[in-house]
């Protein structure tokens, strides 16, 4: 069975790109990840052969290491790319990935922690996904109600399946599955025509801040392609396999061997300075820890100084933290 893995990403994200296919590789993945990116790619990047695939005549294919290669696709679109995951995905397996049998899609700011063969037999039990740190949202909550009628208008039909709502930073589906893309894309092109159009979102130049214009009442589409893939559940007739918030993603106090970190929020990990943090009050967070630990091989963007400063302004935030908390 052929697995590849696909990931989009624009200016400084282009770090956690790196930890992330890092972090793969070392837990055993061997095998493509394709790359969607807007703006410049980073000199680590540029190391790659420039080639034509498929539709993207500047492709950029970059061989780390053995059995690894990372596939640069140069985007054209004005959506914002956290409402491009379905469609990117969906053109990959229609394109340069038609052969793979499954697919998964991770956010930027994601480090894996269990091993490959985990993932593979996950998506066997029903398109993979992890519970969010927002989770629960239950039946008759005005979000989900707003969606059941909002939809109605686009003659689709939710129909509640559980209270779990899930992040949008992670998906794992087999072939078999690929409708559930195309539900994801057509809910999220119904969604656009009230939130402005997709490239409005909750992100705005790489930060958290929302360029979703605020409504009276409740903000049905907050979260843009989060909401519309919730959405996309409750319409999807087939099975879906859930992860919880602690195991899945890390989220809350006390994780302990998630399947994967997910950096939610600011700072990132290649931006957080932990002395100030922890004079703040706040201790590194796992995702911290792993983001560094994920640096060496066989991808590299820090230099040696540079990881160096941050494992020890962490373990000094650690001493810190253990007197000083918010």
């Amino acid at each position: 069975m052929k697995s590849v893995i696909c990931t989009l990403f624009e200016g400084h994200y282009h770090n956690g790109v790196a930890a992330l296919c890092n972090s793969l590789y070392n837990n055993g993945y061997k095998g493509t990840i394709y790359v969607g990116y807007r703006g410049e790619l980073p000199n680590w990047a540029l190391k790659g052969y420039k080639e034509s695939i498929y539709k993207w005549d500047n492709a950029i294919t970059l061989k780390p290491a053995q059995g690894l290669q990372l596939v640069f696709l140069p985007l054209d679109t004005n959506y914002s790319l956290t409402n491009y995951k379905p469609d990117f995905m969906l053109s990959l397996w229609q394109g340069p990935a038609k052969d793979a049998d499954n697919m998964f899609y991770f956010d930027p700011d994601i480090v894996v922690y269990k091993s490959w063969t985990f993932f593979e037999q996950w998506i066997n039990c029903g398109v993979a996904l992890c519970e969010d740190l927002n989770s629960p949202i239950q039946e008759f909550h005005p979000i989900r109600v707003g969606w059941r009628s909002y939809f109605k208008n686009y003659n689709l039909e939710l129909k509640f399946k559980n209270a779990i709502y899930v992040n949008g930073g992670f998906i794992g589906l087999v072939k078999k599955d690929i409708s559930f893309l195309t539900l994801w894309i057509e809910l999220q092109e119904a969604m656009g025509e009230a939130i402005g159009g997709l490239k409005n979102s909750i992100f705005s130049d790489q930060t958290y801040k929302s360029t979703i214009k605020i409504t009276e009442g409740f903000q049905i589409f907050s979260k843009s392609d989060q909401d519309a893939l919730n959405a996309t559940i409750e319409v999807y007739k087939s099975e879906i396999s859930y992860f919880g918030k602690e195991k899945g993603m890390g989220f809350g106090c006390g994780t302990h061997n998630p399947i994967m970190f997910h950096a939610l929020g600011s700072p990132k990990p290649w931006k957080a300075n932990h002395l100030l943090r922890s004079i703040n009050g706040k201790m590194p967070r796992p995702v911290d820890i792993y983001y560094w630990k994920n640096t060496n091989f066989p991808i590299i963007v820090h230099t040696k100084l540079q990881k160096a400063t941050n494992i020890v302004s962490m373990t000094i935030a650690k001493i810190v933290g253990r007197f000083y908390k918010i």
